[in-house]
């Protein structure tokens, strides 16, 4: 389904920019909240390669630029954390309105630390998930080194941060020491989620046993070893996405007859810029496709004619046991091994082609269980009835359309 931008209106009139991606190959299982760590944006790397590793387990997640922040309007020198909570509800009041109200909110850094705040004024949140949160919103006071004298002194001044300039007044630092984090946490009343790095230089890992310790039951810990805290090698975005959306199918809210349903049925592959890595998804269903590291692949999964063999073997073991079960027969259970092969055209005794090269997968069916041998062979003639079988003996159209950008 792709991505879509859009834009909503928060509490005090503002307009903020959002970016709301989709499952593909079908409807979302669910519905979530990425809040960005301070001073980042929704377009910045985790967000992003999180975002996408969700989607691939079939949620939908709505990421968005803070006040004052990325594309959003307003100043971010009139923010602070209350103000960022605020945002937050109203994306979830968005997504509720023109969507689907989200069950989950996930938060990086003080993202994370918001999220833990605003979950109690959205009514849907089931889950919740912090990555390499602050335990108290007051931590940030640590990321402006000298700056926390200036600014209470004068009331406001400019600080560095991730290599920009921001303005940070006074109110800010205030609205820091308002909530009672550990109360917060401890009355959260949602299933919790924790990731963080033990080597995170910037939040140490000492805040996630703070959080933890807090929090009730049910609560989970994942380190996300060898991690920074921007998580900026996005094979560690993506790992923490993958293991989100395992943990959170926990808590959504599938409807048995709508899990992964998709009016058309298409499968989707995704093939990156580089190597040969695939993504497929089947309605709800994950799966991948690769080649070997000698033809320059990775090797990360089977091969595209091992998946079209796997194919012939799952329809095989289903046929044989659908028709066996229809006959009361003891077929315990079918094993199909199965083999891919290029061959001579002129090797083939009984082919049609008598030239060049042609494509041979030699099965071998096992039929467990005190079958006679009339029932094995009527069995073995079965398995060639099988759709797939037929279809590969059958005349196939392929016609390949290019979608307009």
């Amino acid at each position: 389904m792709g991505s879509e931008n859009l834009h909503f209106v928060n509490r005090d009139g503002g307009k903020l920019s959002a970016r709301i991606d989709f499952p593909d190959g079908g409807r979302p299982v669910g519905y979530a909240v990425f809040a960005h760590c301070f001073t980042c944006s929704k377009d910045f790397r985790a967000p992003v390669a999180i975002s996408r590793a969700l989607t691939r387990e079939g949620f939908a997640v709505l990421r968005f630029d803070f006040t004052g922040l990325g594309e959003s309007e307003g100043d971010f020198a009139d923010t602070n954390f209350s103000s960022n909570i605020s945002d937050l509800v109203s994306a979830a009041e968005h997504l509720q309105k023109h969507y689907a109200a989200p069950f989950l909110l996930i938060g990086h850094s003080l993202g994370g630390t918001a999220v833990l705040h605003a979950a109690g004024e959205i009514p849907s949140c089931r889950a919740v998930v912090t990555i390499g949160a602050p335990g108290d919103p007051g931590h940030v006071k640590k990321l402006l080194a000298g700056s926390g004298d200036r600014i209470a002194s004068s009331g406001e001044a400019e600080v560095r941060l991730a290599g920009r300039r921001f303005r940070i007044r006074k109110q800010f630092l205030e609205d820091l020491e308002k909530p009672d984090a550990e109360t917060k946490i401890n009355r959260l009343k949602r299933a919790l989620l924790i990731l963080h790095s033990p080597v995170d230089n910037v939040v140490g890992i000492d805040n996630a046993a703070l959080i933890f310790k807090a929090a009730r039951h049910p609560k989970s810990f994942l380190s996300l070893d060898r991690a920074d805290h921007m998580l900026s090698d996005r094979t560690d975005a993506l790992y923490a996405g993958a293991v989100i959306g395992a943990w959170a199918k926990k808590y959504a809210d599938i409807p048995e007859a709508a899990e992964g349903e998709s009016p058309d049925h298409r499968i989707v592959a995704r093939t990156g810029a580089s190597g040969f890595y695939t993504e497929i998804r089947s309605g709800r269903h994950a799966l991948a496709a690769d080649e070997p590291r000698s033809a320059g692949g990775t090797d990360r999964g089977p091969s595209p004619y091992d998946l079209l063999a796997a194919a012939l073997g799952a329809c095989t073991g289903m046929t044989v046991q659908m028709y066996a079960r229809r006959k009361n027969w003891p077929l315990e259970e079918a094993v199909v091994r199965l083999q891919h092969k290029k061959i001579h055209a002129a090797d083939c005794t009984d082919c049609e082609t008598r030239e060049g090269y042609l494509d041979r997968i030699d099965r071998e069916l096992e039929l467990v269980g005190p079958l006679d041998d009339a029932q094995r062979d009527r069995l073995r003639e079965i398995a060639d009835r099988c759709p797939v079988h037929r279809t590969l003996h059958s005349e196939v159209s392929v016609p390949t359309y290019v979608k307009k950008q």
